[in-house]
């Protein structure tokens, strides 16, 4: 399936943080957060162990003009808190339809980071998306809780594979109409 590039990504307001484009520098905590097997393990394409340069890969891919999704940092510099908190991404489908993916670093799990990020971006829907989706592992229900709080309605069983955990892992999708 052939994507557009993206070609512009806006910076989103949250209370607590903005939602900003990745830059080079934020590598290192990216890495640093990434490394966390916890981490890897709750999602489909970071491998762990970290291969050395697979960081600066992914936010060099995330700069790209050519790139086939956004992502921003959630970046609490403003309010004292961490530059980088964890990321959100949107992939674009097809036909008005985008795909949500987040984390959040370990040391700030449980903070409402994750709803905070998801409800800002939703607001924004810089995609002008018509629906969105999101996949989690079923091991996972605080992921699953963040998307039920952001109005996002479950939309069945599947499975997916995770590179961490090298297997297919049971998720529940979920669907966010938005027009």
């Amino acid at each position: 399936m052939f994507q557009e590039p993206i070609s512009t990504q806006p910076v989103i307001t949250a209370e607590r943080f903005v939602l900003r484009p990745l830059r080079k520098s934020d590598a290192g905590l990216i890495a640093m957060y990434t490394a966390d097997k916890r981490l890897a393990c709750g999602t489909r394409s970071i491998p762990h162990p970290l291969p050395p340069g697979a960081t600066e890969a992914y936010v060099a891919r995330a700069m790209s003009e050519h790139r086939v999704e956004d992502v921003w940092v959630l970046d609490g510099s403003a309010h004292a808190l961490a530059e980088v908190l964890g990321v959100v991404s949107l992939t674009r489908l097809e036909d008005g339809q985008s795909e949500v993916g987040f984390w959040v670093g370990p040391g700030f799990w449980n903070t409402g980071f994750a709803s905070e990020a998801v409800a800002a971006l939703v607001a924004a829907n810089p995609h002008k998306a018509r629906t969105l989706f999101a996949e989690v592992f079923q091991d996972n229900p605080g992921s699953a809780r963040v998307l039920s709080h952001n109005g996002f309605a479950y939309l069945g069983d599947a499975e997916a594979w995770s590179v961490a955990r090298g297997a297919h892992v049971a998720t529940w999708t979920y669907l966010r109409r938005l027009a």
